[in-house]
């Protein structure tokens, strides 16, 4: 069965894309999911990332403050690679598991879509066949990003500025989806372009597969 990865910049709308690809029926696997469960309390990651940023990164009940944690890391690119060093290995092996683990569901789901919003290189993730990309303008991006999080401009600003360029997502891709509000008065006729992108997309990769 084919394996998709889905990626694009932080609210740049992967949700919305692979919500819709589910629909249609894409298997998902979420790479932000699994980067919650290898934090869990108890686990060794946890215990990495403690002895790297300290007691403050935990709440009262032993679990991780990512808020905390995000606040420390986005402020220095030399602490979000020491996460990342803890973190990626051990989602990039469950996301294989995962995707494997799918294969073997009956029916059998389309494809299996990978969403991977940090996806800088696709040697890193070998069992994928293509990858999709996610785009929207900059500052639809940096609106929906401090609209979604609650947070200033300032940190929305740094953690945009700590991702991949745009250039660099892009060159990705097999697929390109726009899926961009910039414009004050989105038409209807433009979301009926996303969707009939979307149908076309996902017919594509249920018959590669």
């Amino acid at each position: 069965m084919r394996a998709v990865g889905l990626t694009g910049g932080i609210a740049s709308g992967k949700s919305f894309v692979a919500s819709a690809l589910e629909a249609r029926g894409a298997h998902i696997v979420d790479t932000d999911v699994l980067a919650r469960e290898v934090v869990q309390p108890g686990s060794t990651a946890l215990a990495e990332i403690t002895e790297r940023f300290g007691q403050e990164i935990l709440l009262p009940d032993g679990s991780l403050n990512r808020r905390a944690l995000r606040e420390q890391v986005f402020a220095s690119p030399e602490q979000r690679l020491a996460l990342e060093a803890i973190t990626h290995p051990r989602i990039r092996a469950l996301a294989a598991e995962r995707t494997a683990q799918a294969a073997l569901q009956k029916p059998t789901p389309a494809y299996v879509l990978v969403v991977i919003p940090l996806l800088q290189d696709k040697a890193r993730y070998g069992f994928l066949h293509e990858v999709v990309v996610v785009d929207c303008h900059p500052l639809t991006q940096l609106r929906r990003l401090m609209a979604r999080d609650g947070i200033s401009q300032a940190l929305a600003e740094q953690m945009l500025a700590a991702q991949y360029t745009r250039t660099q997502r892009l060159a990705l891709a097999e697929h390109i989806v726009i899926n961009d509000d910039f414009a004050p008065n989105p038409t209807r006729s433009r979301a009926i372009d996303l969707q009939q992108a979307l149908d076309l997309l996902h017919q594509h990769l249920a018959s590669a597969g």
